[in-house]
């Protein structure tokens, strides 16, 4: 019942991870325009043909066109990928025409996303983008498919466990961040069991792993916490896997169990439970994607930390004990290599000091 990211932007963003110049919006100049503002923070260049009303009736293939040449002497670029929006789409535009009459020297994509493409899930956008690339020799068809599996589990995930499910959900900022982290410092402290997994998608992983990057000789030099994380390097798209790669360099812990690679969060939680089934723990911490934890099936302390305010109530009726919520993810870690500094991980830093 709420505002939810639509196909459009996904497939913006799957373009950009698969490292694409320029990308043309063929719609209304307002169109996705946040998200078209904050790949530029990545190095992508978002354009738009800024359809008006009249394009609406007599079309606008030429606009397209003109676009499509100026984007190229503007900016010489490599790659271009061509986003239709709900305006083009459902009068019917042809981008592969528009492209071709174009006749660039580049590797140009079309991309025939909508707001209400099929569910009106996200997903289908990044699934549009995938099968498009394949057509353009972009990406083998196997790591295509690997992809839209995940894509597929991620969409289910938020169907039956997180903000999708139907019902409108209260924005709610979750549990005091101070009392939170006092309570993970005191549990180290105390010589318990405490366990932090990252299961975080793609480039929010740099906001989560900051939660993760204390020092806990600080705490308690005998009993370093267990560190699960979703960072294998060899797995994705080369953005992706150089996100892992940048991350484990930054780790002050080493990494005791890797899950999977980033764009495999929708299963890398169960791999990160089935874990922590054979090594037991007093507490653990589930940071970036928690709904796709199965905290129900691990019995002891846990708290999940989410970017998504409108996912507090959703990991509480899964059985998280205390929820933090950590605000705008997404914008705080465009267009960065390196770890960014959340504010429940300075708060477990402080925590340290007032122990």
């Amino acid at each position: 019942m709420h505002p939810r990211p639509s196909p459009i932007a996904a497939s913006l963003y799957t373009l950009r991870d698969m490292n694409v110049d320029v990308i043309i919006m063929h719609g209304p100049h307002g169109c996705c325009f946040r998200t078209g503002r904050l790949l530029e923070s990545d190095g992508v260049r978002v354009l738009t043909t800024a359809m008006a009303e009249n394009d609406f009736i007599l079309g606008a293939s030429e606009k397209l066109e003109n676009t499509l040449k100026e984007a190229y002497d503007m900016f010489k670029p490599e790659f271009i990928g061509v986003v239709g929006t709900c305006a083009s789409m459902i009068i019917g535009e042809d981008l592969k025409e528009a492209i071709a009459n174009a006749d660039l020297d580049c590797t140009v994509i079309p991309v025939e996303s909508h707001g209400g493409f099929g569910e009106g899930d996200n997903t289908e956008g990044a699934i549009m983008v995938l099968d498009s690339a394949v057509e353009y020799g972009i990406i083998p068809r196997e790591e295509a498919d690997r992809q839209i599996e995940m894509l597929k589990k991620a969409t289910e995930i938020e169907k039956t466990r997180g903000m999708a499910q139907g019902k409108y959900i209260q924005p709610n900022f979750g549990d005091n961040k101070e009392e939170v982290a006092k309570k993970i410092i005191k549990a180290l402290s105390d010589g318990k069991k405490v366990a932090f997994v990252l299961n975080a998608k793609k480039e929010t992983s740099y906001l989560f792993a900051d939660i993760l990057n204390f020092d806990y000789r600080e705490v308690n030099p005998e009993n370093k916490p267990i560190i699960i994380a979703n960072l294998d390097e060899n797995i994705g798209l080369s953005r992706i896997r150089n996100h892992a790669v940048n991350i484990k360099q930054e780790l002050k812990a080493d990494i005791d169990y890797i899950t999977g690679g980033l764009d495999e969060y929708p299963v890398t939680g169960k791999a990160a439970a089935d874990y922590l089934k054979k090594n037991p723990v007093d507490l653990y911490v589930v940071c970036g994607v928690p709904h796709a934890f199965p905290v129900e099936e691990i019995e002891c302390e846990s708290i999940a930390v989410t970017d998504g305010p409108r996912l507090v109530e959703p990991l509480r009726d899964l059985g998280y004990d205390n929820v933090v919520a950590e605000l705008d993810a997404h914008s705080k870690t465009l267009g960065t290599d390196k770890i960014v500094f959340s504010d429940f991980g300075g708060m477990i830093r402080s925590a340290i000091d007032w122990k």
